[in-house]
């Protein structure tokens, strides 16, 4: 049914209630400050500022509270046994984000808690220091990271960790050469899964910190079979390191 002006001839005109809606549909309400400063704050390039600044006050931490001075001064008297191995897997595995040398955590866990608890105790905090490194690379840089993945050996090292992470991090770890931080950084960038990551970074790091363990429970008899064995263990891949990577140094060098 026409209205009073559509049947005086004129133009039909909206009723006040359509035309109200018309405007709320072409007229959006303006996004207020908070929603903003969330898409800021939410954005790629602000989480891996925030990644960055984490990993900043983590090794800044640790150059001020000196945390081998544990070592120096003894284990705290009221725990020990298990407890104790808990609680070194633990601060091992926060040490390791804050990026303290691997090598003398293990050291340290033979020293305090004999070759086969301390080896339990470093596996785990190896498990735990590279979980937490690979959740924060995940979660706050993989978004802001995998676009600059352009060139053909970033691209080539992203794909093998891609599609192969298993056999590919299980390589990493027992490859000496390569350090454990930018392991877990690099995995965490790629779109490798949480299980292959942490199994093989469980398997692959076991002969390695067996060794320190060892060197680390035996240093008060440097001359035992025991301490020559784990020195010769932890020599021999390093040597094997350096040579191929001298290797590839001059195989670079000569294409």
């Amino acid at each position: 049914m026409l209205d009073a002006t559509t049947r005086s001839g004129g133009t039909a005109t909206a009723t006040p209630l359509a035309a109200a809606s018309e405007l709320a549909v072409a007229v959006p309400a303006p996004a207020g400050l908070p929603a903003r400063c969330a898409r800021v704050l939410l954005s790629p390039w602000a989480r891996f500022s925030l990644l960055v600044a984490l990993l900043v006050a983590a090794a800044t931490s640790v150059l001020l509270f000196e945390p081998q001075r544990l070592l120096a001064h003894g284990w705290p008297p009221q725990l020990g046994g298990a407890a104790a191995a808990l609680v070194f897997a633990l601060a091992y595995g926060l040490c390791t984000v804050a990026f303290v040398p691997r090598p003398l955590l293990n050291l340290a866990a033979g020293a305090l808690f004999g070759s086969q608890l301390g080896l339990g105790a470093a596996v785990g905090g190896t498990v735990l220091g590279a979980g937490l490194a690979f959740g924060l690379g995940r979660l706050l840089g993989q978004d802001a990271l995998r676009p600059l993945l352009r060139g053909r050996v970033l691209t080539a090292v992203d794909g093998q960790l891609s599609r192969h992470g298993f056999r590919s991090m299980l390589a990493v770890r027992l490859f000496p050469g390569v350090p454990f931080s930018a392991a877990n950084y690099c995995a965490a960038v790629s779109r490798m899964g949480w299980l292959p990551f942490l199994l093989a970074t469980a398997l692959g790091s076991v002969p390695n910190t067996a060794a320190y363990v060892v060197a680390g429970a035996r240093a008060s008899t440097p001359t035992s079979p025991a301490f020559l064995i784990a020195m010769g263990c932890i020599a021999l891949p390093a040597l094997a390191g350096a040579v191929v990577a001298w290797r590839k140094r001059h195989h670079l060098r000569a294409r």
